[in-house]
């Protein structure tokens, strides 16, 4: 006679993985059933391969939806929505890892009955529902049960053992035990009675709290499972294992007609799905990532798993060593007396062993000393993990994946969940082939690179990139492919689309610049005629404007790069001289909002210029600039000031302070004069902290000021020295309270007349203002 044996499972649980396995080799299956996709069946003896490290996950995605955006299933058959990809993920301490681990080593079939994911990956009916029908009026006690049961069947049984966490709960009873009888029995009977009282309340109180055709997938999941336990019966298995969440185990033994099943299972929606293995990451198996199976601490779970004797001892030693590499002073004594206060607190709070929280509070305690920060370290470092896994190379991939994979071997960039930085010395052709790589990873949406622009320079070298790869990635590769099967190839197809489609003068230069950074020089062509036809009709200055910067750069760090820029330098020249014609009627006349938009071009425009370091469009500009301050009056304050400040820093003018005089005369209305001193000032602190003139025409222009219009311009003061630095703020109090800047004697009040008390609110933050406190 048969014989099935159903094993109910945490998912990621290291007690249950051990305790699966030990189980797994007492029963000697002939053939295992996993939850899980069955289109995994036929790559699912790669996971014996020995290039096959976990983390790692399956990965099912629909070929028809690449190129056009996907979301990522939780995985582990946690399913639902209209999604184009969905991942299984699997860490050594999986108990369907090791299981699938033990059947490929004992040589018996191993397959997955889960709900096939050409199913799952459209959605169940009532999911296109926004929400659910719910009865009218406050939740009752039914409702709180049915949704405490069923989301979370592992919180009510830990409340019901007086536990408020059911992690905690759950690690106590199973995760931390050693010996002793099988668990899989309690946890079946601990369902079953779960589930019985769930029957027993009415269908509205179950399906309350619950997502749209959340009940409906439930029951196909559990039809399918019970479907293909009967096929492995039916071809002649006496002795099944089946490896499921623990709460589908009292469904699986329930005697449910195979008619009730082909019913439910009948004439369900099915996508065209590919299925491959992917490597994942410890952070993607945190509950805190949004994995719907996801664990609190995956490194804890891992070093459970692997730790088999003295596990406290030996993640404590390892804290240690993390915080020495650190230069933190960390002696074995502090260790020793870490793992006494972690086993006391164990024994004092009747766990079975010092958990993570035990060893959390007696790292923090003994090894940090109450700080901190350190207990942060090691929580990102072990307590997560960014462990990063790995697949064999006959792993099933799209032929982008493969271009890729060869790139990284060959610049040697090798992927890490780790973030690492990267400084790339372009002079340097390994360096400089790594840029376009991550350029044009970066134009597929592959932002495994992402570049840091501190520090760059005109006509810099050196590019300094952060690396970090994510496993979401390998589902944004598959889309990618559609636009090729090389990188490059790929990257190039996809930016003629880009430029084919782009609507503004700004999103073809930005697609300009980064065809150069990813030297695509067969993609350039077609940008650059769809970039010089929309500049020759665009008569928007503004938009001209907003355009320039990103040519210009495109100009300057292409001719680092070795890459041709002829015709983007045509329109740039183009670029310079319209914006040169166009900008004294588009700048005069404006109000506010549009004055403050415009300033933001000016320095855009500006700074554009003084990289491309082009003599003749210098000229070309200043000259713009002097014709525009020569007739002020049509000209907001802001602009003024600013134009003001950047001819005097370009050597243009010398009669600076006049002209500051005549803008905060007393005859200029006081908001007009504060925008004139912004525009002037938002160019940094130095200059009033080196020029005495400058200076005392500020300070006598805001002390001279009536308490009113005070008031009215005190926004617009806050904001221009607010953006100076405290060092900057304090330098230039300092200044003023040695040189006894003040009103004229006789517009001060006498002593006598000064209300200290009164005067003191104000005090402290002219004070605070300027960057100096008493």
């Amino acid at each position: 006679m048969s014989h099935v044996e159903v094993y109910g499972v945490r998912h990621h649980g290291p007690g249950s993985a051990r305790a699966l396995r030990g189980a797994l080799e007492e029963f000697k299956p002939d053939a295992v059933l996993i939850e899980g996709p069955p289109e995994a069946d036929p790559i699912v003896e790669l996971a014996g391969d020995p290039g096959m490290v976990p983390p790692v996950a399956l990965l099912a995605y629909s070929p028809a939806g690449s190129g056009s955006g996907s979301g990522s299933g939780s995985g582990s058959g946690d399913g639902g929505g209209d999604r184009k990809a969905a991942f299984w993920p699997f860490a050594e301490f999986s108990p369907e890892w090791q299981a699938i681990r033990y059947a490929l080593g004992a040589g018996v079939p191993v397959r997955f009955c889960d709900l096939p994911a050409a199913h799952q990956l459209l959605p169940a009916e009532g999911e296109e529902q926004e929400e659910n029908d719910e009865a009218e009026g406050g939740e009752d006690d039914g409702e709180e049960a049915a949704e405490g049961i069923r989301l979370d069947p592992l919180g009510w049984l830990a409340k019901a053992a007086g536990y408020d966490d059911a992690e905690r709960w759950w690690d106590d009873v199973v995760e931390h035990r050693e010996g002793g009888p099988s668990p899989f029995p309690a946890i079946a009977e601990a369902m079953a009675e779960l589930r019985e009282q769930l029957a027993a309340l009415p269908e509205e109180q179950v399906s309350a709290g619950l997502p749209p055709g959340h009940l409906r997938r439930e029951e196909q999941r559990e039809a399918h499972m019970r479907r293909t336990l009967r096929r492995a019966l039916k071809e002649g298995h006496e002795r099944v294992a089946v490896v499921c969440g623990a709460w589908h185990v009292p469904a699986l033994q329930a005697k449910i007609p195979a008619a009730h099943d082909d019913r439910t299972l009948r004439g369900l929606p099915k996508a065209r799905i590919a299925m491959t293995w992917v490597p994942w990451t410890h952070g993607r198996l945190a509950g805190r990532s949004g994995y719907g199976a996801g664990v609190r601490s995956p490194g804890w779970y891992h070093h459970l798993f692997t730790a088999r004797d003295r596990p406290i001892e030996r993640w404590l030693t390892a804290a240690a060593r993390v915080l020495r590499d650190e230069d933190l002073h960390v002696s074995s004594a502090h260790v020793i007396e870490a793992v006494r206060l972690a086993e006391a607190l164990a024994a004092l709070r009747g766990r079975p062993l010092a958990g993570l929280d035990e060893a959390t509070e007696a790292t923090r305690a003994v090894l940090c000393e109450g700080a901190d920060l350190p207990v942060e370290l090691i929580q990102r470092e072990m307590v997560v993990g960014e462990r990063l896994g790995a697949v064999p190379e006959r792993t099933p991939m799209v032929p982008l994946q493969r271009d890729l994979q060869a790139e990284q071997r060959r610049l040697r960039l090798k992927p890490s969940a780790l973030d690492k930085e990267h400084d790339l010395d372009l002079r340097k052709p390994t360096d400089l082939e790594r840029s376009r790589l991550l350029h044009r990873l970066r134009l597929l949406d592959v932002d495994w690179g992402v570049p840091s622009d501190t520090g760059r320079s005109k006509g810099t070298f050196r590019e300094t990139w952060t690396l970090a790869w994510r496993p979401e990635f390998e589902v944004e590769l598959i889309e990618a492919s559609a636009w090729g099967t090389t990188v490059r190839g790929a990257t190039t197809a996809r930016a003629k689309a880009l430029a084919a489609h782009a609507t503004a003068l700004a999103d073809l230069t930005s697609v300009a610049e980064r065809c150069l950074l990813a030297d695509l020089g067969d993609a350039l062509p077609t940008v650059m005629r769809a970039l010089a036809d929309r500049a020759a009709v665009d008569t928007d200055v503004a938009h001209l404007m907003s355009a320039m910067p990103a040519l210009v750069r495109a100009l300057r760090y292409g001719d680092v790069r070795g890459t041709s820029t002829g015709p983007l330098r045509t329109v740039v020249d183009g670029l310079v001289v319209r914006v040169c014609v166009g900008l004294p009627p588009a700048i005069t006349g404006l109000d506010d909002d549009a004055a403050r938009e415009f300033l933001g071009h000016v320095d855009a425009v500006h700074g554009a210029l003084s990289l491309l370091a082009d003599d003749d469009h210098l000229e070309r500009w200043r000259r713009t600039l002097e014709s525009l301050v020569a007739r002020p009056d049509a000209l907001h304050g802001l602009i003024e000031g600013r134009l003001t400040r950047l001819l005097l820093d370009a050597g243009r003018l010398h009669d600076v302070p006049d002209r500051m005089a005549r803008a905060v005369s007393a005859g200029v209305p006081p908001a007009r004069a504060a925008a004139w001193v912004e525009g002037f000032l938002s160019g940094g602190a130095l200059l009033l902290m080196h020029d005495e003139t400058l200076l005392r025409l500020v300070d006598g222009w805001i002390s001279a000021l009536p308490g009113d219009s005070f008031t009215d311009v005190l926004p617009l003061l806050r904001r221009t020295f607010g953006a100076y630095a405290s060092a900057e703020r304090r330098a230039i109090g300092e200044r003023l309270r040695r040189s006894g800047h003040a009103p004229a004697a006789s517009s001060r009040p006498a002593e006598d007349d000064v209300d200290e008390a009164r005067a003191a609110p104000a005090t402290t933050t002219a004070l605070q203002i300027l960057g100096w406190e008493r």
